[in-house]
């Protein structure tokens, strides 16, 4: 007989399984503006609807539809949303609905959804399309009585259809919502803005000319602003944040200097309708004619809404006069218009939106007589729930805010993710004077080292323009470590970084070479050239060179300085941080091609791709790249497969392929297997599936590491570098004692990552005990949660831990005045 252990722990963990949607009603429906992502929210609110037992309606055209009934409310089938998770838009249709503004129209709508028995609404849309949610939620108690009294329902219906439970999806591209980092579809846009960006710059070089770009977001200046950090502009006008009096005397300057410098391009984003802080209309009348310099570019994006400190409206027109009289620069106006809404959702906007309606659904499943109604949010990488009405009231306070010129409090109601892209783009805006510079006497150095990865180059950019606006001195090492050692370091300069946030690759050349056979060369390379802090940019060779400096600290005095890794590489496999610089391009690469191999699919039918990702031993391109395109399988090292797991997923493609939907979608991680390889996955896959499909392989290789990066990555860079540089400020500071800066404290090499909400500094040597150094993994890797959600929407069985879900959480709205908001 065993002794006596003591009790049990008890297992809380929750799991899908045990949640049962027999009996229930889902209904699925997008209101107000359109938004790329909300398809990838309803295909997976249908298909978690279905998993879980439950019927799932969709809601055609909105409210309207709600309220006009008939064939606008159709039941949902597994098949019914594939092919639905690459397009743009709202595949059911989205209308404002005046009708349904009135009780009379509320009251249809409830008689509607009680003939089918739905009693579970899924809304995707703005503030308005879900503060009406909510209202129709309140009064759905009192439109069943007026309904019974009416004689159009019975007393059964009335004690069966008794609670209106509502979950809320934000669905904006403006992410103009309060309670969440990032909405539906506002990725996509800003893909759409950079993408006309980027185009423009080449033609505007070639003539010298100045572009005014005007971008939406009529009462919200998120778009505007974080396209001014993703391409570098000079000028922001956001309804935010107005500018000054004199903004054109001070704007006009900032082009002139740009061009005397000889940069090649200026980029300046105004807020289309914005006002001044006084409300007065801007006129152009008052600008005089004057002819200025040789500056090859400037692009002026202008984000719908923006004001001036008077309240007075800015637009495209307004600028073009104004730089055309004040500088006699060729100008153009380019508005974007609804092309901001179009195209294919980027891979973030369907990850988003297939983890909101997962998300959505349990919260449905989970919902209680006294839930209140709730939106599922983004808060870093973690899905939670918000009251609704506490993040609409909010939304309405930002506002409110506005119109009583309360700028700096509209600011830190928008949120975090505001304030520190508004910082951020402060910070790096405007070259200061020499004169003007703190003089830090220290000397910075920056390198890449590892495989590139698109969005280095911004994090390179803004860690020197920070730098020097701390007055350091800032060195660019070329070629990594191996370069490092060989002297090759020079002087980098604010104007040598300009137009380097859209490049691709690395600017200052990488390599994967490690320090440790080079330690004394790199000791003396900096003695000569007096370096008293690193930033290094990089991959996992990153992460082991810095271990490799900082163990090396007693043998050699040099390196007894602040020292920090920003992790930058595709894989995103650096311990310490859940998201690295790159990773997001390269998921947009996959998710393209998987998109086009998909098509050529469903024109030959009957057809299955094996498509092999990079990552080395992590799964995270593969797993993540997979959700985004809808892959039936994937294939990773972390989690182990055999053959007759192999056998189960043809099976599962044979039975797929006696349905509609008449293709096959396999990612494979390179790595995965050493003997499951991608041509044996490929031969198994052919023999197997003879006479039912037929097979194609793919490996899409370098391409994953190329292109120009996305806006995520952009603006992920350009602010983790910024926060990096102002740590190594205060190291400094704190480390220079008796005339130089000395320290060996473990917290003095850092690496900073993402942890689940918030930027964080964490000492390398503590996360040894995190790394699996043979295989390049962190030990725990959190996107391993969103595999049995992948399985699940690919119509697998399987076993999905869902503990982290189901708290419903409350706004944040005080905060201590030493808070400093995290990137």
């Amino acid at each position: 007989m065993a002794g006596n252990a003591g009790p049990k722990r008890q297992d809380t963990r929750k799991f899908v399984e045990n949640l049962s949607g027999e009996g229930k009603c889902i209904a699925v429906l997008t209101s107000g503006g359109d938004a790329q992502g909300m398809n990838a929210a309803v295909r997976a609110v249908v298909r978690m609807g279905i998993y879980v037992g439950a019927k799932v309606y969709f809601i055609h055209e909105g409210y309207q539809g709600m309220v006009d009934g008939g064939d606008n409310i159709k039941e949902a089938t597994w098949e019914s949303v594939s092919s639905m998770l690459q397009v743009g838009g709202t595949v059911i249709g989205s209308a404002r609905c005046k009708e349904f503004r009135t009780h009379e129209g509320r009251l249809k709508a409830a008689h509607n959804l009680v003939q089918r028995g739905i009693t579970n609404l899924c809304v995707i849309g703005g503030d308005g399309s879900l503060t009406g949610a909510n209202l129709f939620r309140e009064e759905w108690s009192g439109l069943l009585n007026e309904l019974l009294e009416q004689g159009l329902i019975n007393e059964e219906a009335v004690s069966s259809n008794s609670v209106l439970h509502i979950v809320g999806m934000v669905g904006s591209i403006d992410n103009d919502f309060c309670g969440t980092d990032m909405t539906i579809g506002t990725d996509s846009a800003l893909h759409r803005i950079i993408e006309v960006v980027d185009a423009i710059m080449t033609t505007a070089q070639s003539h010298q000319r100045t572009f005014v770009l005007e971008v939406m977001g009529r009462h919200c200046g998120y778009l505007a602003l974080v396209s001014a950090l993703a391409c570098g502009a000079d000028w922001v006008f956001i309804p935010e944040m107005p500018p000054d009096d004199g903004w054109e005397d001070n704007m006009c300057q900032k082009l002139s200097e740009s061009r005397s410098r000889g940069s090649r391009l200026n980029i300046i984003i105004v807020a289309e309708g914005a006002t001044d802080r006084q409300g007065q209309h801007i006129t152009s009348s008052f600008v005089k004619d004057n002819r200025a310099d040789k500056k090859r570019l400037n692009i002026i994006i202008v984000a719908e809404g923006a004001i001036d400190s008077h309240n007075k409206a800015i637009t495209p027109d307004c600028i073009k006069d104004l730089v055309v009289r004040c500088l006699g620069f060729d100008t153009r106006v380019t508005i974007l218009g609804h092309v901001q809404r179009g195209g294919t959702p980027s891979a973030f906007d369907r990850i988003l939106g297939s983890r909101m309606g997962v998300e959505a659904v349990l919260a449905l499943l989970e919902a209680s007589t006294d839930t209140p109604a709730c939106v599922v949010s983004l808060v870093g990488n973690q899905a939670v729930r918000l009251p609704l009405m506490e993040c609409v009231q909010m939304t309405q306070e930002v506002q409110k805010a506005m119109d009583e010129k309360k700028f700096d409090e509209a600011v830190r109601l928008r949120g975090r993710s505001f304030e520190n892209n508004l910082s951020t783009y402060r910070l790096l805006s405007y070259r200061k004077l020499d004169s003007e510079l703190p003089n830090s006497s220290f000397n910075v150095a920056v390198l890449n080292v590892g495989a590139p990865a698109a969005g280095m180059n911004a994090a390179v950019r803004s860690a020197v323009r920070v730098g020097i606006t701390e007055g350091h001195k800032m060195f660019a090492v070329n070629d990594g470590f191996e370069g490092f050692a060989k002297g090759q370091i020079k002087e980098i300069k604010w104007g040598d970084v300009g137009g380097w946030t859209g490049q691709g690759g690395s600017l200052l050349g990488t390599k994967r070479t490690l320090p440790a056979k080079r330690l004394a060369k790199i000791a003396e390379q900096m003695r000569i050239h007096n370096i008293n802090a690193l930033l290094v940019i990089g991959g996992f060779e990153a992460y082991v060179g810095l271990l490799e400096l900082s163990s090396a600290r007693d043998e050699y005095p040099e390196f007894c300085v602040p020292m920090v890794m920003v992790p930058a590489t595709v894989s995103n496999n650096i311990p310490g941080s859940d998201l690295s610089i790159g990773s997001d391009t390269a998921l947009n690469a996959i998710t393209d091609t998987c998109d086009r191999i998909k098509q050529s699919a469903s024109g030959t039918k009957r057809r299955v791709f094996i498509i092999e990702t990079m990552g080395g031993y992590c799964g995270y391109l593969a797993t993540v790249g997979g959700l985004a395109a809808g892959a039936d399988t994937v294939y990773i090292y972390e989690e182990a497969f055999d053959i007759r797991d192999l056998q189960a997923n043809v099976e599962h493609l044979t039975q797929k392929m006696k349905t509609t939907i008449q293709r096959g979608l396999v990612l494979r991680n390179e790595n995965c297997n050493e003997n499951f390889t991608t041509d044996f996955i490929y031969q198994l896959y052919s023999e197997e599936g003879r006479g039912v499909f037929d097979c194609r392989k793919n490996i899409l290789g370098h391409m994953q590491q190329g292109g120009a990066p996305s806006p995520f990555d952009r603006n992920f860079g350009t602010k983790v570098a910024a926060k990096a540089m102002q740590w190594i400020t205060r190291a400094l500071k704190e480390s220079y004692k008796g005339g130089k800066v000395f320290t060996n404290a473990e917290d003095t090499a850092c690496l900073l990552g993402m942890r689940r909400r918030a930027m964080v500094f964490q000492p390398v040597a503590q996360l040894r005990e995190e790394t699996d150094f043979e295989h390049r993994i962190p030990k725990d890797q959190w996107w391993l949660k969103l595999r049995p959600l992948m399985k699940i929407l690919a119509k697998y069985k399987t076993s999905y831990d869902v503990s982290d879900a189901g708290q419903l959480e409350h706004v944040t709205r005080v905060r201590p005045k030493d808070f400093q908001p995290s990137v």
